[in-house]
């Protein structure tokens, strides 16, 4: 059996978007609650009946939520142009190594404005 599972998180932090024109209001310094969701897939241990552990997940993660949670994240090396895109870009390059079954990274930074980055 085929399954996707997906594990949201959540971290505080401010940003800047350094490229946009000085008068566009996310040129200037703000925050958000972000929303991070990983997504996993694959097919199904049969004895077990699971993909993997939900732990297995938030495992993976918790060394990069660190470098994000209440943070500046313009000041993250590869962050210094945070957009939703290159957030979820660079989680998913800090993430991918040790999560190998990960299909996508979606980082929302608002409740209605989300972005999706699949490799």
């Amino acid at each position: 059996m085929h399954v996707e599972l997906k594990k949201s998180f959540q971290f505080e932090a401010a940003h800047s978007l350094p490229n946009l024109p000085p008068d566009h209001k996310c040129h200037r310094l703000h925050g958000h609650s972000f929303n991070v969701e990983l997504t996993v897939s694959g097919l199904c241990d049969e004895k077990l009946g699971w993909l993997t552990d939900y732990d297995e997940i938030k495992k993976a993660f918790q060394p990069t939520w660190e470098k994000l949670d209440h943070r500046h994240l313009n000041e993250i090396n590869g962050l210094e142009n945070p957009t939703s895109e290159n957030i979820a870009k660079w989680i998913w390059d800090q993430v991918s190594p040790i999560l190998p079954n990960l299909t996508g990274i979606k980082v929302s930074e608002t409740c209605n404005a989300s972005c999706t980055y699949r490799g």
